[in-house]
């Protein structure tokens, strides 16, 4: 029986301006981005509703579906829980009070929270976009002509690539203990699992990563033995890129200026 991976490639093939641009000009312009909404002045909401326009355009221009974004952009969701203590410390207008706790949230304090909650929403929406419509070869050749270092664009490479040899690994893993902790049909007791105690199955886990981690350690010496063997030095190698267009620089020029507009309103 096959393995299914339960992770697969980000990239979403397909026909469109923003899928057919350089990724040397979507890899900065989407970093720009990013640090432009990281800049924003906190609870300044016009201005965050300004930096909500690229992505709306870019998704709308890459014709990818916006069920798919919003899913992979809940990513965002967890820095909320992280920012949530200060709607209770940051001094201010007091909105309301939690029991038996004598916790006093401000209207400060929510809007910091609010503000953290849009921030991490646009720029991993911002980051959606650029996977989803870049392929990760691409992606890393972009990098690379743009002068990052040869050793972390090998790593970025080495991770992608074998992070899906990793997950067959544990589902083969997973599925082993699955067929050897099964109970016949009629002995296990209602409403209970097959496979022992909570104990029992934290155990078997503790196994599996130790198991899994010595398997990635002597493959990952087999692959660099074998990369060794046929020349490999730690230069990654690409074709050629192709020429720069002009569309795609004029695009990335007129966004970074309407994000230095943008950055310039909330401020002044």
């Amino acid at each position: 029986m096959a393995v299914r991976v339960p992770f697969g490639d980000r990239y979403l093939a397909g026909r469109s301006a923003i899928h057919d641009a350089d990724a040397r000009v979507k890899l900065p312009a989407a970093l720009a981005y990013i640090f432009a909404v990281t800049l924003t002045p906190v609870g300044h909401w016009p201005a965050l509703g300004l930096l909500a326009l690229p992505p709306a355009a870019a998704l709308a221009a890459s014709r990818l579906s916006p069920v798919v974004v919003l899913r992979r952009s809940a990513l965002a969701l967890p820095f909320l829980l992280a920012a949530v203590p200060l709607m209770f410390t940051r001094e201010g207008e007091a909105l309301f009070s939690v029991p038996f706790f004598g916790w006093t949230a401000s209207r400060e304090g929510l809007e910091a929270v609010l503000s953290i909650l849009a921030k991490s929403w646009l720029s991993v929406t911002a980051a959606v976009i650029l996977t989803a419509t870049t392929p990760a070869a691409e992606l890393l050749r972009a990098m690379r002509a743009l002068a990052l270092p040869r050793l972390l664009v090998a790593t970025v490479s080495f991770m992608y690539r074998y992070l899906f040899v990793i997950g067959e690994e544990a589902l083969r893993l997973v599925r082993a203990r699955d067929s050897r902790s099964a109970r016949p049909a009629g002995v296990c007791l209602p409403g209970r699992k097959a496979g022992g105690s909570l104990r029992w199955r934290a155990k078997v886990l503790g196994n599996m990563v130790g198991s899994l981690f010595l398997r990635t350690y002597e493959r990952s010496e087999r692959v660099y033995a074998a990369m060794q063997a046929r020349g490999y030095d730690g230069e990654p190698r690409f074709l050629r890129n192709r020429p720069w267009r002009a569309i795609d620089v004029m695009l990335a020029i007129a966004l970074v200026a309407y994000l230095a507009g943008v950055e310039v309103y909330a401020r002044y």
